[in-house]
């Protein structure tokens, strides 16, 4: 089956998290305590591709994090598993500072057909920087495999852009992905100290609900349309909310084809 996203037209979000069903209460709820959110989805498959539909999303990247490193391997095989078959979906494997072999994890990651890695180094523990991950960008960067990182949260020291800086520059070839706009929290301090390294693209997930259309529109400038993604950190938010609000940020009509469609073909090598 052809993938949906070599439509222009499609709308991808590239910032969805998915659970196995049986934990995914669990899962969400965690989350939310973690931010003091509400959780607009389920977290399930079947409930991301309804909701989906209903905003008119027809391609998502999905991705969970592993908070051990024994999870790393069945989380990755859960998200190739989700995605076998379903041209609407995408599926990036994941990654832990403690892993054994990440040799092999990359290795075992890329069978599966998983395009990319998602990292969240406030949830996992650890500093972008944490020179245990460092095997793992240089793995990455030899493979061409786009990482998507969480950046920036206010309350911690993690993901900050001192975190981020040392890995965007001894990693040149190394494709980061930004969530939230590069900086979660810290908006402003992310773009001022971000916006010109060329390797790093940002997502707009978990941006607009904190942030004014006008604060919005001008981090997505900041940075440049064509290195901007959408997404919207499903379960956390409704796309249908998600998309309104981007919609109402009067961006033209080649920066909304960029940020819905264009971008995550070229950041994950779609196409």
């Amino acid at each position: 089956m052809e993938k949906t996203y070599k439509n222009p037209s499609c709308i991808i979000d590239a910032h969805c998290h998915i659970y196995p069903e049986k934990i995914a209460a669990k899962a969400v709820a965690g989350t939310d305590r973690f931010y003091g959110t509400v959780a607009a989805g389920l977290g399930t498959v079947a409930d991301l591709l309804s909701l989906g539909e209903e905003a008119g999303v027809g391609h998502f990247i999905v991705q969970s994090v592993a908070t051990t490193p024994k999870q790393v391997r069945s989380i990755n095989e859960f998200i190739a598993a989700s995605v076998e078959g379903d041209p609407r979906l995408t599926g990036l494997g994941t990654m832990h500072p403690d892993c054994v072999d990440p040799e092999a994890e990359i290795n075992h990651l890329m069978e599966l057909g998983l395009l990319g890695i998602k990292i969240h180094p406030d949830i996992q523990a650890f500093p972008i920087d944490d020179p245990r991950m460092m095997r793992t960008y240089e793995l990455c960067e030899e493979r061409g495999l786009p990482i998507l990182m969480h950046t920036g949260d206010y309350r911690y020291d993690f993901s900050n852009p001192n975190r981020l800086i040392p890995v965007l520059e001894r990693f040149k070839g190394l494709t980061v992905i930004g969530a939230h706009m590069g900086g979660w929290s810290l908006w402003d301090k992310a773009y001022e100290a971000l916006c010109d390294y060329p390797n790093l693209w940002v997502d707009c997930s978990s941006t607009m609900p904190f942030s004014s259309p006008e604060t919005a529109k001008r981090l997505i400038r900041a940075y440049g349309a064509s290195r901007v993604l959408f997404g919207t950190d499903y379960p956390m938010w409704s796309p249908v909310n998600e998309l309104a609000a981007f919609h109402a940020l009067g961006l033209t009509e080649e920066e909304k084809q960029a940020i819905l469609h264009d971008n995550a073909l070229k950041a994950y090598h779609l196409n």
